[in-house]
């Protein structure tokens, strides 16, 4: 398949909610809706997330997770690694400024363990790369889900989505994204005000490519076989 017709397609069932869409948690029994290309979100099957090992349970009035006041990750810059395994390691800075629930969630399932030996599991050159799921195909997540911190939900957040940001996935409910995850291959600024851009790469864009662009996937839609899919060897917040 070649990259012009890979980054033509949308994103049918991004992996369970990770990468522009991604599914419900597994409390929630969420579709497993997609982010496409343009921006747009669609129900693709309806599954469960399977459960996480994350044992916290804050939690808002409306049944989403949110941190505690006072989380040293709910505001500022914060950094983190991600190790992929053979490939070398993706930094990342996260913006709590913009997405203060986005971040102070991403960086409690990291310091849990949640994400190492993950892995990603759905590709799309010239688009985006997405991970974050346990089960690894694109219907699991966390057991808890978060509220989404982007325009179209009420939030501002001015990230955009260019080369380099990474996002959240969930399903076409807006308060679906709990884990998975995804880091913009290509600049498609469509995305701006649907899906909650929490921070950008600022090291390691060169993995990013070699995952976009070595992993073979199955279909236009980005699925990646198991037994090809890059796998994160440890996520770390740095500070």
């Amino acid at each position: 398949m070649t990259r012009e017709n890979m980054t033509r397609r949308g994103f049918v069932g991004l992996a369970g909610a990770a990468a522009l869409a991604l599914a419900g948690c597994s409390s929630s029994g969420a579709s497993d809706g997609s982010a496409k290309k343009d921006g747009g979100s669609s129900a693709a099957g309806s599954s469960s997330q399977g459960s996480s090992s994350s044992s916290s349970t804050d939690a808002s009035s409306d049944g989403l997770w949110a941190p505690e006041d006072g989380d040293p990750y709910a505001a500022g810059t914060h950094h983190a690694s991600i190790e992929v395994e053979g490939l070398g390691t993706i930094e990342v800075a996260l913006n709590a400024n913009v997405a203060p629930i986005t971040v102070a969630n991403f960086c409690r399932l990291a310091n849990e363990g949640f994400y190492d030996g993950l892995t990603f599991h759905r590709v799309i050159e010239g688009f985006m790369i997405q991970g974050g799921d346990p089960k690894g195909d694109g219907t699991g997540g966390s057991d808890q889900c978060i509220k989404g911190e982007f325009t179209q939900n009420g939030v501002s957040n001015p990230i955009s989505h260019v080369r380099g940001t990474i996002s959240m996935a969930r399903s076409s409910d807006f308060d679906s994204a709990s884990s998975q995850f995804f880091i913009m291959h290509a600049t498609n600024t469509s995305l701006d005000g649907k899906y909650a851009a929490f921070g950008n790469v600022t090291s390691g864009l060169e993995v990013v490519d070699a995952i976009a662009e070595q992993t073979p996937v199955q279909d236009s839609n980005g699925t990646v076989a198991s037994a090809d899919q890059p796998r994160i060897s440890k996520v770390t917040v740095v500070d």
